[in-house]
């Protein structure tokens, strides 16, 4: 059972603020030009591989075999602006895809456009023939837009889609379990199937979603790379593909909500601490391995195998090669919010927080069209080997940018599973905001919130936030409804604050400890105001001592944001491996723009170091060192100038 129920749209909206202007962003921006690419056969092959396996074209499949999967996410975030925002041309669209989509299925409930393709083309075509065709995947998220599509617009066209696709997963469970283990790479499904359940009521979901893990645990074929070497219940720390991880314990978290299975999530707890104790960067990213091998160092060589993008050992967290793709920092936000749900703790909501506003925003352009597909914490001149570009699985290789210090953003990325993640995550961002449970309203993130909330007994409560956050840290949440004596609040005391104030129509309520929520019981009238004030002074954060790569360096955060060092906002003739920061050092936050962004910077004065040799290991110069005025930027900003070197780690001189 969970103790907290998520508002939807018609209970939070992002309706001003800092997560407003990214909410209309998505909106205007984001999906409307990601619609023009997918259905751009001269950009991406998404919507006329439909058109293909339909009959209506001629030709063969083009793309990743996860594009059905990716063209899913975006069709669900457009379904969820239709919700916020209801637009008859775009409910066209929404409409036209979602024939165009049942016009493809298998009567069996089998979709993927790969193996249907060529079948039309008379061509050998078997259907989980290859775990790296991403079936399961694609069906997961083609289960979960059915469901949102029925919930939005009340249509089961989508929805009987998605029960057919289900059924075909019922048929692997019981008569080809091998296959159906084997196929669950990136296990959206886990979630697909519960959400399903919850729409329909219909408890053979259920029973689905728990032979998954049946199955699961049965395979014998299994690594680390996949989460599926172990049994669950066996599994005491996180390994492996980050997206694969974050995305099966997340559908894990959906299954405890069912049916309050203890152990489970117990173990769903101890593996969510280790990836935060051990294996988070500051920012939120999630996945420090390109490659790797895992259990690294394991004594039985027979147990290790290859692993990819993917969780390394505890503390290993490199940051020029830091992978933290996008996906992976999103499928913590699903995970941590499932958390949330069944705790109702509030390092769930510090979390998704961390990852929001400073990896997940690192992922799009500030103009809302480009997008990365890894997120490095530091990007550097003239690399002496290659790195995987943005947007390059390995499965399909696409050939190297011309230097290190090019990787930007893209508008379209050859592998384009987290440009509609992050848009339909954007979309959906609303659903964060505030939970209920039995004893009021949880307000989990701020920065610009509409909340509404009726219970059962009848008490409703509305509030409007009124805030500059994260760049300020005084919150007003003013009442604009109330009825049946309302709701009692609950407000997060952030893990990264120290010092909050707190006030209800200016008389001073206790706020409790960081990283708890703190209950205000009162009698609520319209217009009563609570004011959460969170002090922001500039923190230099050191590593723990076994990230190596942290020794001696600090890095910058000021409330929940997390700050980098570009190269663009050093002098002439300093270069980035010459900047260093003084303990101590004034930090001073001050008002700036970047790309027509208006935020929060940080200036401060380096220490500029004697510049370094480029031999492997070089005496330590007497040269004196030197100083310079430079600027910060917010992680999430930095890459919208063009080229150039950056790092969210500096060397510290004491």
């Amino acid at each position: 059972m969970t103790v907290l129920t998520a508002l939807d749209a018609g209970g939070a909206r992002w309706a001003s603020g800092f997560w407003g202007a990214v909410g209309e962003r998505t909106r205007s921006v984001t999906v409307p030009d990601m619609w023009q690419a997918l259905s751009d056969p001269s950009v991406s092959p998404a919507v006329r591989n439909f058109r293909i396996a339909a009959g209506l074209e001629e030709g063969r499949h083009e793309g990743p075999p996860f594009m059905d999967g990716d063209f899913y996410k975006w069709l669900e975030a457009a379904v969820a602006q239709l919700e916020t925002h209801p637009d008859p041309d775009l409910a066209r669209t929404i409409d036209e895809m979602a024939h165009l989509i049942a016009s493809v299925q298998r009567e069996d409930g089998y979709l993927h456009t790969a193996t249907l393709i060529a079948a039309r083309n008379q061509e050998a075509a078997t259907a989980l023939a290859d775990r790296f065709h991403f079936e399961t995947y694609n069906l997961g998220h083609l289960i979960t837009v059915g469901v949102r599509h029925f919930e939005v617009t009340g249509s089961r066209l989508l929805l009987d889609v998605a029960r057919r696709a289900a059924g075909f997963l019922e048929r692997l469970a019981t008569e080809e379990p091998l296959d159906l283990a084997r196929s669950a790479i990136c296990p959206s499904h886990y979630m697909a199937v519960l959400e399903l359940y919850r729409a329909t009521g219909e408890r053979r979901y259920l029973a689905l979603a728990e032979s998954f893990v049946r199955v699961r645990d049965a395979f014998e074929e299994g690594g680390d790379d996949n989460q599926d070497r172990l049994p669950v219940l066996d599994q005491a720390v996180v390994a492996g593909h980050a997206v694969r991880a974050n995305y099966l314990y997340a559908g894990l978290a959906d299954l405890v909500a069912e049916t309050a299975d203890a152990a489970l999530q117990r173990v769903l707890e101890r593996l969510w601490d280790d990836v935060v104790d051990t294996k988070l960067y500051l920012t939120g990213g999630c996945g420090a391995l390109y490659d790797g091998a895992s259990p690294d160092g394991h004594p039985w060589q027979e147990d290790i195998s290859r692993i990819h993008q993917a969780y390394g050992r505890a503390y290993q967290l490199p940051h020029t090669t830091a992978h933290a793709e996008s996906c992976a920092n999103i499928g913590m936000i699903l995970w941590s919010e499932r958390m949330l749900a069944l705790t109702g703790e509030a390092k769930y909501a510090d979390v998704i927080e961390q990852i929001a506003v400073n990896a997940l925003l690192a992922g799009i352009s500030l103009n809302g069209r480009e997008y990365f597909y890894t997120n490095a914490l530091r990007q550097v001149r003239d690399l002496p080997f290659e790195l995987r570009r943005p947007g390059d699985t390995g499965l399909h290789p696409v050939p190297a940018p011309p230097a290190s210090d090019e990787r930007l953003r893209e508008r379209y990325l050859s592998c384009f599973c987290c440009p509609p993640n992050t848009a339909r995550t954007l979309s959906r961002f609303h659903e964060r905001a505030a939970s209920v449970g039995d004893d009021g309203l949880h307000i989990h993130q701020y920065g610009g919130s509409d909340l509404r909330v009726t219970r059962p007994d009848g008490g409703t409560l509305a509030l409007r936030e009124t805030s500059d956050y994260p760049w300020d840290g005084r919150i007003v949440f003013t009442v604009t409804e109330v009825a049946g004596g309302g709701v009692p609040v609950h407000l997060r005391i952030p893990g990264w604050s120290a010092g909050a104030t707190l006030t209800v129509n200016g008389r001073s309520v206790a706020a409790s400890a960081p990283g708890t929520y703190t209950p205000i019981e009162h009698a609520w009238s319209i217009g009563d105001e609570i004011v959460l004030d969170l002090p922001m002074p500039v923190r230099m954060l050191r590593g723990h001592r076994l990230v190596e790569e942290t020794t001696g360096q600090v890095a910058l955060r000021r409330g929940p944001v997390v700050y980098c060092l570009e190269s663009a906002d050093l002098p002439a003739g300093v270069l980035l491996e010459q900047a260093a920061i003084r303990r101590g050092a004034e930090v001073r936050p001050v008002q700036t723009e970047i790309a027509g962004a208006e935020l929060i910077a940080l200036e401060t004065e380096l220490v500029v170091l004697p510049a370094s040799a480029e031999t492997l290991y070089d005496e330590l110069p007497t040269d004196a060192i030197g100083a310079a005025s430079a600027r910060l930027v917010p992680y999430f900003a930095w890459g919208n100038r063009g080229a150039g070197e950056m790092s969210v780690w500096l060397p510290v001189v004491w």
